[in-house]
C-alpha cells in the first residue's frame, strides 16, 4: 500500500491511499467471508456458505461497492494508527480511481488531534494571594443573617429607608412600549438596598400601601445590560403594601437562634473559619487557573474546529438551561443583546469554546509527559463521593456505572491531578 499525508493545516491532514491488485485480492476474500455469513444458497446452511459459492450468488456491482467500502476503512485505519494520527470524525473520503480488481486510489481528509508542544511548565509565575478575613467580612455575613432573622411588619405610614415595599411596576421607552426585564408583580424591595437603577428606590421614600407614581428615570450609560444604558424609561408603579423590617438584636440569644452556637464570639468564630475556608479555595483556584493560563499562552495548542464546535453546543446548552431558570428563553435574551443566534454564537461563545478546547488539549498533553494516570482505586473512591453526594439509589447507581460515565468522571479526576501537578511544580 502505497500513501501519502499532506499537513493542510496544524489540525487538518489530506491522505493519499493507492492499493494495488494483490490488496484488492486480500481485501475482496475478507469481504467474501463477511457477506457469506447473510448470503442464502439452496442446500447451504446460513454462515456456512463458502466463499467462491457466495460469490456466484452476491450481486457484481453490490460485491465491488462492499470492497471498495472495506477497502477504504481497512487501509485508512492501517494509514493512521502507522502515522499516530487521531481523526476527530470520519473522514471526508473521495474516490479518484477504482478499476475493481486491479486498483484504488482515494484520498481521505479529515481533522486530527494536533502536536502540541508545551511551554517551560516547571517555570511559571504565579503566586498563591494570602488569605486574609478582617471583622469586615464577619459583619457583613453577620447583617446577612440578621436580615434573614428580620421579622416583617406591614405599617400604614409612608415608607422610609430600610423598610421593605411590595410593589408592581412596569417600564415603557419614550414610545410608550413596554421594556424587555423591567416590569414586576408584587416585588420585595428593601429601600436603600440599591437593588434598583439611581433614583427608584429614592422615589419610593415617603410613599404609603395604594399610591400610585410614574417614575422618569435614566439607566446609566454604564449599565451591565447594554441595550438598555442610557435609556430613557417611566416606571408605572403601584405601591402595594409597606413593611417594617426589625432586625433581631446582636447577642447570644440571636447566635443560638442561627445555629449551634451559645455565645455570639463562637458564632464570629465559626463564620471566620468558614470565610478563612472559601477564600483558601478562591485563592488555590485563581493560581489554578493562572498556571494554565499561561500554559495555554506559553505552549503551541492548535484548536481544531469540530472541537471548538462541540464545545459551543455545549456553551450554549447550559446557557439556555440557566435562562430556563430565570424564567426567560434564548430568543428573549438575544433580543435585548440586539444580536442574531449566528453573531452570539461568533463573538460571545467562540473565544470561550476555543480557551476550553485548548486548555483541555495542553492539560491532556501535560498528563502524558508527566506520566500521571488515575488507578482504579482512584476512580472508584470518585465514584463512592458522587454516590453519596447524590444519593446511593439504583437509578444514581446505573447512571454513573456506565461506560461514559465511569470514562467522564476518570477524566474529571486526571485534570484535578494534572492541575495539582502543575501548581506542585510551580509552588512558591
Amino acid at each position: 500500500m502505497k500513501h501519502t499525508i499532506k499537513h493542510q493545516s496544524d489540525t487538518q491532514v489530506l491522505v493519499t491511499v493507492t492499493l494495488s491488485a494483490d490488496e484488492l485480492a486480500d481485501i475482496k476474500q475478507k469481504t467474501l467471508r463477511r457477506l457469506a455469513g447473510k448470503v442464502k444458497v439452496a442446500g447451504f446452511r446460513t454462515g456456512k456458505v463458502p466463499a467462491h459459492v457466495a460469490e456466484k450468488n452476491i450481486n457484481p456491482a453490490q460485491l465491488n461497492s462492499e470492497i471498495l467500502e472495506d477497502a477504504v476503512n481497512a487501509s485508512a485505519v492501517e494509514v493512521f494508527d502507522a502515522a499516530k494520527l487521531t481523526p476527530l470524525d470520519r473522514p471526508k473520503v473521495e474516490v479518484q480511481k477504482y478499476v475493481a480488481g486491479e486498483m484504488l486510489e482515494y484520498t481521505a481528509e479529515v481533522e486530527i488531534i494536533p502536536t502540541i508542544k508545551l511551554g517551560d511548565y516547571k517555570k511559571l509565575k504565579a503566586k498563591k494571594e494570602v488569605v486574609d478575613v478582617v471583622k469586615k467580612d464577619v459583619d457583613e455575613v453577620i447583617e446577612r443573617l440578621r436580615g434573614n432573622a428580620a421579622k416583617k411588619v406591614e405599617v400604614a405610614r409612608a415608607a422610609k429607608e430600610g423598610d421593605e415595599v411590595v410593589i408592581d411596576f412596569d417600564g415603557k421607552d419614550t414610545a410608550g412600549k413596554s421594556v424587555a426585564g423591567a416590569s414586576g408583580t408584587d416585588y420585595e424591595l428593601t429601600l436603600g438596598s440599591h437593588t434598583f437603577i439611581p433614583g427608584f428606590e429614592e422615589g419610593l421614600v415617603g410613599k404609603k400601601a395604594g399610591d400610585k407614581l410614574e417614575l422618569p428615570l435614566t439607566f446609566p450609560k454604564d449599565y451591565h445590560h447594554k441595550p438598555l444604558a442610557g435609556t430613557k424609561v417611566t416606571f408605572a408603579t403601584t405601591v402595594k403594601a409597606v413593611k417594617e423590617v426589625k432586625q433581631p438584636k446582636l447577642d447570644d440569644a440571636f447566635a443560638s437562634e442561627v445555629g449551634p452556637f451559645k455565645t455570639l464570639a463562637e458564632l464570629r468564630a465559626d463564620i471566620t473559619r468558614e470565610l478563612t475556608e472559601q477564600k483558601e479555595r478562591e485563592a488555590v483556584d485563581k493560581l489554578k487557573d493562572s498556571l494554565v493560563e499561561q500554559l495555554v499562552k506559553g505552549s503551541h495548542v492548535p484548536a481544531p474546529h469540530i472541537l471548538i464546535h462541540d464545545q459551543i453546543d455545549s456553551i450554549e446548552r447550559d446557557f439556555v438551561q440557566n435562562l430556563m431558570y430565570r424564567g426567560m428563553t434564548l430568543e428573549q435574551y438575544l433580543e435585548q443583546q440586539g444580536k442574531t443566534l449566528e453573531e452570539w454564537r461568533a463573538k460571545d461563545l467562540h473565544q470561550q469554546a476555543e480557551r476550553r478546547v485548548q486548555v483541555g488539549l495542553v492539560l491532556a498533553e501535560l498528563s502524558k509527559v508527566e506520566a500521571i494516570e488515575v488507578a482504579k482505586e482512584e476512580l472508584e473512591e470518585r465514584l463512592g463521593e458522587m454516590l453519596a453526594r447524590y444519593g446511593n439509589t439504583p437509578e444514581v447507581k446505573k447512571q454513573l456505572d456506565t461506560p461514559e460515565a465511569r470514562r467522564d468522571i476518570a477524566n474529571r479526576v486526571l485534570t484535578e491531578k494534572t492541575v495539582s501537578r502543575l501548581v506542585d511544580l510551580n509552588a512558591k
